[in-house]
């Protein structure tokens, strides 16, 4: 794990998380919720935390990445804030507005037909053809889960009396970020996954003892959560550090997007609405206490929102 002064300089980097209280969603889902949401974090999702992280203290001057655009964005923001560039292979089925942003924030795009080549291999390509790049993980390196400790960190901070923090899982960097900080904190608090039903790689990894991949990226509305199997980084920290892992439908995903917009006035996109869709799908685990649920990001493509808000 980094340093603690590297997490205090990522700290001093990122805007604070939001916390929301929800009383309509309280009433609604029948526990106590609280939001952490990271959509207003710079770039839009809590990956800038790990990117500034990644940027801020590796030597290289060309970052290379792949990613469906959460992660792809921040490095392209925290590269120009430091003076450093980046090239992002993203599929060609990621949403349209990340697509726009990661090169809006300097970055370059570069499309890759995921039902030909993974993004993986088209990774291992361009680190080929650039030798001295810095190959960054949006998940998988201890960087990003130092980054991304800080949002665990404030909630711990600012949610003084929250049993259970809900958080979406796709590579799991966020999700051991957060197990980090409330293992530092020594708090008993629970930790909760919230992975898409159909892109259950990391449920399957908790049932078996050990990292079960996807064949082939899932197609899940959730597209931040489209990676092929945790990290080995992050699965040595989720392992033993989660208490579970709900595994949610794509229609609840889908309502907790809604139900985050008409009764909490926030816009989520479909990755960060897990953690409200895994308190949907299993009620019964929370009814007891005080639940945190991360809304990781607002990025969502605009007519994707929109059809997911008409229902």
């Amino acid at each position: 794990m980094a340093t603690q002064p590297l997490v205090s300089r990522v700290a001093q980097a990122v805007r604070p998380t939001t916390i929301i209280t929800a009383p309509l969603l309280t009433k609604r889902l029948g526990t106590r919720i609280v939001l952490a949401s990271e959509t207003f974090q710079y770039a839009g999702s809590f990956k800038f935390r790990a990117a500034y992280s990644v940027v801020s203290q590796v030597s290289q001057g060309l970052l290379i990445t792949a990613s469906s655009g959460n992660f792809g964005q921040a490095l392209a923001y925290a590269c120009t804030l430091l003076g450093k560039s980046c090239i992002v292979a993203m599929p060609t089925t990621s949403a349209q507005v990340k697509i726009d942003a990661v090169r809006e924030y300097g970055g370059q795009v570069d499309l890759v037909d995921v039902t030909r080549k993974s993004r993986e291999q088209r990774l291992r390509e361009l680190a080929t053809e650039h030798p001295d790049a810095y190959v960054a993980s949006p998940y998988d390196d201890p960087l990003v889960i130092a980054g991304n400790s800080t949002l665990g960190q404030e909630i711990l901070r600012f949610a003084s009396t929250v049993d259970f923090v809900v958080v979406p899982v796709g590579g799991g960097g966020l999700a051991s970020g957060v197990v980090s900080a409330v293992q530092v904190s020594g708090r008993a608090v629970q930790v909760i996954g919230a992975e898409p039903l159909m892109a259950n790689d990391a449920a399957r990894s908790l049932r078996a003892g050990h990292i079960v991949r996807n064949e082939a990226e899932p197609q899940t509305i959730a597209d931040g959560a489209r990676t092929l199997s945790l990290g080995k980084h992050n699965w040595e920290i989720l392992k033993d550090g989660l208490e579970s892992i709900v595994e949610v439908p794509e229609e609840k995903i889908a309502e907790a997007v809604r139900l985050v917009f008409a009764l909490a006035n926030l816009k989520s996109e479909p990755t960060g609405a897990l953690s409200v869709g895994a308190v949907l799908t299993r009620p019964e685990l929370f009814r007891d206490g005080v639940v945190c649920c991360i809304i990781s990001g607002g990025n969502v493509d605009p007519a994707v929102y929109r059809n997911i808000l008409a229902g």
